[in-house]
């Protein structure tokens, strides 16, 4: 997968200011991990987001979103956002919302 400049540009917007983020490459794109826990990944087919075990059910009844697949198996509480869902601020920010309001939830892993 190759990187999506737009998309990358879109989160680093929401993240702008707050601190403990990192950028790195991973999943076949970009990833935001937050004190070692990954956040966020950005891939030109979808922006990969970490709304934590049996977190994620909501995301998964809209349109556009499914649960992120690592070798053929779905991980719990990732899910996936197409391009058309991500398009739309609303719901872009209420899934950043989501991962980041998890991921503050979990211990440093440094």
């Amino acid at each position: 997968m190759a990187r999506d400049k737009g998309l990358e540009a879109l989160v680093n917007d929401v993240l702008e200011g707050r601190h403990g983020f990192t950028q790195k490459a991973m999943f076949g794109g970009w990833a935001w991990p937050s004190n070692g826990n990954i956040v966020y990944a950005a891939r030109t087919d979808g922006m990969l987001l970490r709304l934590g075990k049996d977190n994620d059910a909501w995301a998964l009844e809209i349109d556009g979103i499914g649960p992120m697949i690592s070798r053929g198996k779905p991980m719990n509480g990732w899910v996936r956002a197409s391009p058309q869902v991500y398009a739309n601020d609303v719901m872009r920010h209420k899934l950043l919302r989501a991962a980041l309001d998890f991921v503050q939830t979990l211990p440093p892993k440094f």
